[in-house]
């Protein structure tokens, strides 16, 4: 898949104001400072569809992008941001949660993990809600320009033994790096998949 045209269609505060649409929808989270805006504007091939902020914590609203007049990106926000006050962080979780959790047209939810680190706490508790509440979620490692190719099997098996301890099985899993594009095809092309799977089973 390539994205011909991607436009902004909208933020909104909570699952009661997003738009009815028949667009499929593939969102995208993770913690704060994960990548996910770069992320999105490689995927989309332009520089700014997605604010980059040197502030993390900025996305706090369910964003839609509208692409390839087809299918619905939405963009959600972090979560496991301390520097939010306990109020907004709260409301940010009902949305996120509310939005996963009953939001029909959405078919796969992108869960970015960092993977320079060890799975953090915020990571893992939202993995496993994800698992407890059936949400269809992939897994993307990003910002793997930022270490050796010899220590990224390395950093994704330690993250991988980590969520075997709560799940029976991986979800599938991409690397990704916003810097050298690699994972892009990978990504764009599963979205391609799922798509063409739902519509084969619709007809």
């Amino acid at each position: 898949m390539i994205i011909q045209s991607i436009e902004f269609s909208g933020s909104f505060p909570r699952i009661s104001a997003c738009p009815r649409s028949e667009f499929l929808e593939f969102a995208f989270i993770g913690r704060s400072n994960v990548g996910k805006s770069s992320l999105i504007n490689m995927l989309s091939n332009r520089k700014a569809i997605a604010k980059v902020s040197v502030t993390p914590g900025k996305t706090q609203l369910i964003n839609f992008f509208k692409v390839n007049e087809g299918w619905h990106l939405v963009d959600l926000p972090g979560y496991g941001y301390a520097r939010v006050n306990k109020k907004m962080l709260s409301s940010f979780t009902t949305m996120i949660k509310d939005y996963l959790s009953k939001r029909e047209n959405l078919v796969n939810t992108f869960v970015l993990i960092d993977i320079r680190h060890d799975l953090q706490k915020a990571d893992a508790e939202f993995l496993d809600w994800c698992g407890e509440s059936q949400i269809p979620i992939s897994i993307i490692f990003t910002k793997i320009d930022k270490i050796s190719k010899q220590q990224i099997p390395i950093h994704i098996e330690r993250i991988n033994s980590k969520i075997l301890q709560t799940w029976s099985e991986l979800p599938p899993q991409f690397i990704s790096s916003a810097v050298t594009n690699q994972g892009k095809e990978d990504i764009l092309s599963y979205i391609e998949s799922i798509l063409s799977q739902v519509h084969a089973t619709n007809h």
